[in-house]
């Protein structure tokens, strides 16, 4: 009796046996036990360990002509730089993907509760996205681990430095906005295997983007917005979402070491109008000031890009004021030539101070010779003399006195004649503060004008 007791229990045992197997090769599980409440098991269940792994290379669906949809979120974590000259824009970025795969599924209450664990990243298939605009690959590795739930949604974190192409508009440099785009698409999947599709509420992600922001550069971020586009590349349609990050560019730094130093330059070439035209100190400043404002044009050069369809705003400023510099430089040369040419006289007329001494001194003589022939004559005619008579004496007064008028007009031309030509010396010079003048009315005007229509363009002026 006991031996057939013994036999039937054995039977019993092997038969549950073989049905709790055939339930596990069914993919339903026994009542919990405490042997399956750790992740391993879950694993197991799935098929996803390292030696049996089946879901890996296939898009997760059960049937092909299923669509998988793929969710994008994408907020920007800092802005790590924007070259210009490069036309190229450094970003650090989280981007999240969430899809459902279908070969994934399990009932928490068999495992103790479990709903979610984590597997390698190599562990699953994971959508093929890529960025248009990266023109290098990221060097740090992507994220280990992949998170799914029981109900067959996989998670997906990655932080990525993205360095990205972006075509600058720097026409309103340095008060300039860009707007830069990072734009996901699919490698191979068109919308028939896979839809991609971006976060609706374009407020939301930039509030996020805002409050876990660590640095800007030297930008203000300003909104993230998002779109898709749809695309024939490779004869089916391909859809793409864009997140487009504007931000506006800093400018006070550029003010102060800019904008304001060239301000200063054009002041002190219309304070250099005061310094005298008569020697070589004035020439020599603008020439120096001038100069200066090249050094300032060739630092823009090393900024701003060569590419760029439109000449900026800046580069009108700077040139502006070195064409206005220029002129003013040349006006100098002309006063000083002028003021040359006044102080030099002819070779034949000799040096004129030396002319006027000499006729001085031959008006002099002149005059002294008429004097003495007058008193000689006087003297004769006190001293009697018995062979000249009185007729003869009124002819010798009569001769010294034409002798004297005649001196008294030649006298006369030369003061006139020495006057006319101080006149003339004084001509150029005359002439050149008359220009000097008007030119400085006319500059002062210029640079007025010059200053407030490159500071409207640059204040009313739409980005392009």
């Amino acid at each position: 009796m006991m031996l057939v007791q013994s036999v039937f229990v054995f039977l019993l045992t092997g038969i549950l046996s073989t049905s709790g197997f055939n339930e596990v090769q069914n993919g339903s599980m026994p009542e919990t036990s405490e042997e399956n409440c750790g992740y391993q098991n879950v694993l197991e269940y799935l098929n996803l360990t390292k030696d049996n792994n089946l879901f890996v290379m296939s898009r997760p669906v059960k049937h092909h002509r299923s669509t998988t949809n793929v969710y994008l979120d994408m907020v920007i974590y800092a802005i790590l730089d924007v070259r210009e000259i490069d036309q190229t824009f450094v970003s650090y970025v989280w981007i999240y993907l969430t899809w459902d795969n279908e070969h994934i599924r399990w009932d928490p209450k068999d495992f103790c509760g479990i709903s979610n664990i984590a597997v390698p990243n190599e562990a699953l298939w994971k959508p093929d996205l890529t960025i248009e605009e990266m023109i290098e690959k990221d060097k740090a590795p992507p994220s280990p681990l992949l998170k799914i739930t029981h109900d067959g949604t996989v998670f997906y974190k990655n932080d990525q430095v993205i360095i990205s192409t972006c075509q600058m508009h720097v026409y309103k440099f340095p008060f300039d906005t860009q707007s830069c785009n990072i734009t996901f698409k699919s490698i191979l999947h068109g919308d028939d295997d896979m839809t991609l599709t971006g976060s609706v509420n374009n407020t939301e992600i930039t509030m996020w983007s805002r409050e876990i922001m660590r640095t800007q550069y030297e930008w203000l971020f300003i909104d993230m917005s998002v779109h898709k586009k749809t695309e024939d590349d490779l004869g089916y349609n391909q859809t793409s979402v864009i997140y487009t990050i504007t931000m506006r560019r800093r400018s006070i730094l550029y003010c102060a070491n800019f904008l304001v130093p060239i301000l200063f330059l054009i002041i002190l070439d219309l304070a250099s109008f005061l310094i005298p035209d008569n020697g070589g100190e004035k020439l020599s400043f603008k020439v120096t000031v001038l100069l200066a404002v090249t050094v300032m044009q060739l630092i823009l050069n090393e900024i701003l890009p060569s590419s760029t369809d439109t000449i900026p705003l800046v580069v009108l400023y700077c040139t502006g004021i070195f064409g206005l510099m220029l002129l003013s430089l040349m006006e100098t040369i002309v006063v000083m030539h002028l003021i040359e040419k006044d102080s030099e006289s002819p070779d034949s007329e000799g040096d004129p101070a030396l002319n006027a001494d000499q006729n001085d001194e031959k008006m002099k003589v002149n005059c002294r010779n008429s004097l003495t022939a007058i008193h000689d004559h006087e003297t004769d005619q006190n001293t009697p003399s018995p062979k000249k008579d009185g007729s003869s004496q009124r002819l010798d007064v009569s001769l010294a006195l034409d002798l004297f008028s005649h001196e008294l007009d030649e006298v006369k031309k030369t003061v006139s004649l020495l006057s006319s030509r101080r006149e003339n010396i004084g001509y150029w010079t005359k002439l050149s503060k008359k220009i000097h003048k008007i030119f400085f009315v006319f500059y002062v005007g210029g640079v007025v004008l010059f200053l407030f229509t490159i500071s409207m363009l640059w204040i009313v002026t739409e980005d392009n």
